[in-house]
């Protein structure tokens, strides 16, 4: 398809750099290719940026070792 494009200057100028390497038809063919591929290209998160706050903790109470002294502590002797 034939079809006339207004290019701006600083495309025209990037164009004109490249040109020496290849025939411009191919390089706006090229550019457009990947511009398009990139367009349709589906958009990834980006993942969620989170900050871990200290929390002041208080010291434990009791001695953890021994599950059976903890879970007698805290439920109270008659635990099963």
């Amino acid at each position: 398809m034939r079809t006339t494009i207004t290019l701006a200057p600083d495309v025209v100028a990037r164009l004109e750099r490249l040109r020496k390497t290849r025939p411009f038809k191919d390089l706006v063919n090229e550019a457009l290719r990947f511009g398009l591929d990139e367009l349709e290209r589906p958009k990834t998160k980006k993942p969620a940026r989170y900050r871990i706050t200290p929390v002041e903790a208080h010291p434990l109470r009791m001695n953890i070792d021994n599950i059976a002294e903890v879970i007698a502590e805290v439920e109270g002797d008659d635990y099963k």
